[in-house]
C-alpha cells in the first residue's frame, strides 16, 4: 500500500515527500481522509440516475485551482481519517444504500490505498461500477494501478493553454499530462457502454466522459479543448460541456474570471461543438451557475456509519 507514498510521485507535482510523516503538495499525509460520502444527484444523468451516485469526496488536491468550487476540501480544511478496511466498508455501505456506482472524487493522491480497498470490496461483493472523478492532472503510471478496478473515468480537460493553466492552477504543464492521462483512461475502459438499471434508467456502465467547464472570457480556449477531444477521439468518448462556473468571493487577483459565464459565451462553445460534428455530449441549460452543485461538507452523511 505504501507504493508511491515514500518519496511521493503519484501526481505530476512529484514533490518527493515521504507522506508517512509530512504533507505533500496535495496537503495530505499517508492516511486517507474523506470529507463526505453520500448519494449525490448532481453528476451527468447517466452517472447520477434517480438514486444518486455513491460519491466519496477525498480531502486535499494535487491541482488546487484558484476558482475551485470545493475549496474547503481541496485545501484540506475538512475530512475524517479512514483505514483501508473502513474505506472498503464505505464502498459496500453505499452499494447497500442503493447507489448505482461508486464515485471517487479527487482521488489521485490516495490511489494506492483506494486500489487496495477496491480489491477488498470486490472480494466482499462490490458489484456496481466504479467511477474515477478527476482533474486529469495525473501520472499515467498512477492510473495503471487502477486497471481492471475502474469502469468509468470522469476526467476534466480544464485548459488547452499553458498560460491559463499556469495562472489558474500553477500547472503550466497541465495539458500535456491531462491529454496523456485521458488517453490512458480510454485505453483502459474503451468505448462507452450503457445499460438499464432495475428502474429502467439508461446508465453508463463503462467508458469515458470528459468534462470541460467554460471559463468567463476564455471561449477561444474552450473551443481548442473541444476540437482536440473531437479530433482525437471522435465519438469514442462523451463530452460534458459545463456552464456552472461560480467565482469564489475573493477574486481580486483574478478580475477577468470574477464573473459568471454569459449565455452567449456558453452558446458559442456549444455551437462550435455542433459545427464540428460532436454528437456524444451533455450540455447544461438555464441558470445552472445559480444552482448549488457544492455539497455541505459539514454534513458527513454515511461517513459516520463506518467510523
Amino acid at each position: 500500500m505504501r507504493e508511491g507514498l515514500n518519496g511521493c510521485a503519484l501526481c505530476p507535482r512529484q514533490c518527493g515527500i515521504d507522506r508517512a510523516g509530512s504533507r505533500g503538495y496535495c496537503g495530505e499525509r499517508e492516511k486517507v481522509r474523506v470529507a463526505r460520502a453520500s448519494l449525490h444527484m448532481w453528476e451527468e444523468p447517466c452517472i447520477s440516475g434517480a438514486s444518486g451516485s455513491g460519491t466519496i469526496f477525498f480531502s486535499g488536491c494535487p491541482l488546487k485551482c484558484v476558482f475551485c468550487q470545493n475549496r474547503r476540501i481541496a485545501m484540506g480544511e475538512t475530512g475524517r481519517e479512514l483505514t483501508t478496511t473502513q474505506l472498503t466498508q464505505l464502498f459496500l455501505l453505499l452499494q447497500r444504500k442503493g447507489a448505482d456506482n461508486i464515485n471517487l472524487v479527487t482521488p489521485t493522491h490516495f490511489v494506492p490505498q483506494i486500489a487496495e480497498a477496491l480489491r477488498m470490496a470486490q472480494a466482499e461483493g462490490l458489484a456496481i461500477p466504479v467511477v474515477y472523478n478527476t482533474s486529469s492532472y495525473e501520472q499515467v503510471e498512477t492510473l495503471r494501478m487502477l486497471e481492471g478496478l475502474v469502469d468509468i473515468y470522469l476526467p476534466d480537460l480544464k485548459y488547452y493553454s499553458g498560460d491559463l493553466s499556469a495562472r489558474y492552477s500553477n500547472a503550466p504543464d497541465y495539458f500535456g499530462y491531462a491529454s496523456l492521462a485521458i488517453a490512458e483512461m480510454v485505453r483502459q475502459v474503451g468505448v462507452p457502454l450503457f445499460g438499464d438499471n432495475c428502474s429502467g434508467e439508461r446508465l453508463m456502465k463503462r467508458g469515458v466522459i470528459v468534462r470541460h467547464m467554460v471559463l468567463p472570457g476564455h471561449v477561444r480556449d474552450s473551443r481548442k479543448v473541444i476540437q482536440y477531444l473531437y479530433d482525437t477521439y471522435q465519438d469514442h468518448i462523451y463530452m460534458s460541456i459545463m456552464n456552472q462556473y461560480t467565482p469564489p468571493e475573493n477574486m481580486v487577483d483574478y478580475p477577468e474570471i470574477s464573473r459568471r459565464v454569459t449565455h452567449r459565451e456558453y452558446e458559442r462553445v456549444v455551437d462550435y461543438a455542433i459545427e464540428l460534428g460532436v454528437e456524444n455530449a451533455y450540455v447544461q441549460e438555464g441558470d445552472t451557475a445559480r444552482e448549488s452543485y457544492i455539497p455541505d461538507f459539514d454534513e458527513e452523511v454515511y461517513l459516520k456509519e463506518v467510523l
